[in-house]
């Protein structure tokens, strides 16, 4: 478990402490929602790219295909005893 220490302007953290929002519970939530919310606003940056480039939408089939050997490929690298990171 990580432990951090985090500074606030006093108001704001009488404001979050009122509101139950300084547990290690809700902190945790806080940031899962923020990651989650980023990882869509990515999704859609690259979605208007792919537009703007005017770039095919992929068939059901395709994405499958895509999906199986991605997989195929992590299985490789865990048989193969490497961390996907370092490729």
């Amino acid at each position: 478990m990580t432990e951090l220490v985090v500074k606030l302007p006093d108001d704001l953290a009488r404001r979050a402490q009122r509101a139950g929002l300084l547990t290690d519970s809700a902190i945790q939530q806080l940031l899962e929602d923020a990651m989650r919310r980023a990882a869509g606003r990515r999704l859609l940056d690259v979605a208007r790219v792919m537009h703007a480039a005017q770039v095919p939408p992929m068939s059901e089939e395709e994405i499958v295909e895509e999906v199986r050997a991605a997989r195929a490929e992590r299985r490789s690298r865990d048989a193969q005893g490497r961390n996907p990171e370092e490729s």
